[in-house]
């Protein structure tokens, strides 16, 4: 099985963001890590956040959790995310997340400001602190900067408590246990914590998403897209091969992948292909089915 590589990139050249357009263009070694940082950077707020619909399904201008989530993942996938012309960035960032969370370290999903403007009906107020904590505590894990260990011990109770996770809090606890180097003092506490998740995955290696469209689900390459994640360790070697195949087949006819969440926008559908398309390429190039 192969994809149609010259489709894919003329479909984000007709269809994605600047932004992703610059990640694609480093991807395939025609662009440079600064060109992608210029294109973030017009998303950023003089409150140190991102909004303007970064993530794509909430549209204000605000600063939001996920659009500073996206920011960080941006940063770290071109190698940025501790280059010093970015630091005031990252600190930023940090900063107003400190500034949002709750007094027990916990991220909203939304900010207040959200429900003044365009977004998916699912982007509502989740008290006590959402799945977003995980990904924030996993992008900046590590680095001496405000709320940082405070939303890391949140990270950790709701990992070694009773309840069991949603399907995005696997995700993103995925993405903070891979972040934990092998020798953390935390390693063996973030080897035991993926182990504590294995029950929440399928058979198959997917887990449904309660809420969502019908038949909605994250796959291994969702919750695992890292080759040599700690994340892998949940599933066999044939599962993964299976999966990217699956992602490959998911190629459409007008050459990119789409979604299978709700499409409540032409904007928003447009820049989630495109973003979506952009990590299929990121993916599968990982794995070595770029060519």
């Amino acid at each position: 099985m192969s994809i149609d590589l010259p489709a894919a990139v003329a479909f984000v050249e007709a269809n994605a963001r600047l932004l992703d357009r610059r990640r694609a263009e480093l991807l395939l070694g025609t662009g440079t890590r600064h060109r992608v940082v210029a294109a973030l950077r017009p998303y950023a707020n003089a409150d140190g956040g991102f909004g303007s619909a970064l993530e794509p399904d909430v549209r204000g201008p605000h600063s939001e959790p996920t659009a500073a989530l996206a920011a960080l993942e941006v940063l770290a996938e071109v190698g940025t995310l501790d280059d010093p012309a970015t630091a005031d960035l990252v600190r930023g960032v940090a900063a107003w997340v400190a500034g949002v969370a709750e007094a027990g370290g916990g991220v909203p999903f939304v900010v207040a400001a959200t429900a003044e403007h365009p977004r998916g009906p699912w982007m509502q107020p989740t008290p006590g602190g959402s799945h977003l904590t995980f990904g924030l505590a996993g992008a900046l894990h590590g680095r001496d900067l405000p709320w940082v260990g405070v939303g890391t011990a949140w990270c950790w109770a709701r990992l070694e408590g009773a309840e069991p996770l949603d399907a995005y809090s696997v995700k993103f606890a995925l993405d903070l246990l891979d972040a934990v180097s092998d020798d953390h003092p935390d390693a063996a506490r973030a080897d035991a914590a993926v182990e504590r998740l294995r029950d929440l995955v399928g058979a198959e290696g997917t887990i449904p998403v309660p809420g969502g469209t019908d038949g909605e689900r994250l796959h291994l390459l969702d919750v695992a897209p890292r080759p040599r994640g700690r994340s892998r360790g949940l599933f066999t070697a044939d599962q993964v091969a299976a999966d990217l195949d699956r992602l490959e087949a998911g190629q459409q006819d007008d050459g990119g992948w789409t979604f299978d969440w709700l499409a409540w926008s032409p904007g928003q559908s447009a820049e989630w292909r495109g973003l979506v398309t952009l990590r299929a390429l990121r993916v599968l190039a990982a794995h070595g089915r770029l060519g």
